[in-house]
């Protein structure tokens, strides 16, 4: 059997590439979207923004954005603050730094909430509500980790700093609390603008093109229901030529297959004589 070729429109074939490559990013997103969240709420609730782990004893600590942990006996860490109770803080800038990172994590959750509505509405319209959430999630994120520094100066952070200042840590070294806080900044920018591309190129698969009917081919057609516009003879349709019926000539045969039937070139000769060898038009 031969191979059937069907013609598609460019347009056709771009949309239905962009719709599958649309969906796949979409699922990258969503992926990444719940990562950062994980992100965040790793970021406000440990205490490993910076610290000193030297050997000195009864200076070796670590601080967070609400708490503060120090070193004591026998290995032993003894943390102060509690999350319900930063408002109490004396540090402002650490509460504010608190709050803002606080209010990154809640939108950050509300993100994942809000793509549950995929279900029930548009595509469009979701990815614009996550996008603008995402990037104040990204902008909280952002204050807060430059509001961190500027509370360096504190008495009790100063206690395992030593001469710390605002936006210089003294002996204290940045731990990896806030390494992944500043990932997490990254991440939400990039996050609210692929959501803002998925939300704005978003496009419908285009219904499928329909064309005109191609010409009818040999082997295709029916020869016991033949219209008036249809040739078993051909692949064209025609008008004018009636249906031919074709037999297996001879070897030597110089008969015409669209013309009357004629003598042949010798009467004489046996070849011709037979009856099975006549052209006959239909």
């Amino acid at each position: 059997m031969g191979s059937k070729i069907e013609y598609v429109d460019q347009s056709q074939i771009y949309a239905t590439s962009y719709v599958r490559n649309s969906k796949a990013i979409g699922v990258l997103w969503a992926i990444f979207t719940i990562c950062y969240a994980i992100i965040g709420v790793v970021s406000l609730i440990t205490p490993e923004w910076i610290g000193y782990l030297g050997t000195e004893s009864g200076s070796q600590g670590k601080i967070g954005l609400w708490s503060i942990c120090y070193a004591a006996e026998e290995g032993t860490e003894s943390c102060k603050g509690l999350l319900y109770e930063f408002w109490k803080m004396e540090n402002k800038p650490l509460m504010a730094a608190t709050i803002c990172v606080g209010l990154a994590v809640a939108t950050a959750l509300l993100t994942i909430c809000v793509m549950l509505f995929f279900c029930f509405c548009q595509t469009t319209t979701v990815f614009h509500v996550c996008a603008w959430l995402q990037l104040i999630s990204a902008i909280c994120m952002i204050a807060g980790c430059g509001c961190f520094p500027a509370g360096w100066n504190g008495s009790k952070i100063q206690k395992i700093c030593a001469s710390s200042q605002p936006y210089f840590l003294g002996r204290c070294n940045i731990r990896w609390a806030y390494l992944l806080a500043a990932i997490g900044c990254l991440d939400a920018v990039i996050l609210s603008i692929l959501a803002f591309i998925l939300a704005t190129r978003h496009i419908r698969l285009q219904p499928d093109p329909h064309y005109a009917p191609a010409s009818l081919f040999k082997g295709e057609m029916n020869s016991g229901f033949v219209n008036d516009t249809g040739s078993v003879a051909g692949s064209r349709k025609s008008l004018n030529l009636h249906p031919v019926l074709l037999m297996h000539p001879g070897q030597d045969d110089t008969y015409s297959q669209f013309s009357q039937r004629t003598v042949p070139r010798s009467t004489h000769s046996g070849h011709y004589s037979h009856p099975m060898h006549h052209n006959y038009q239909m």
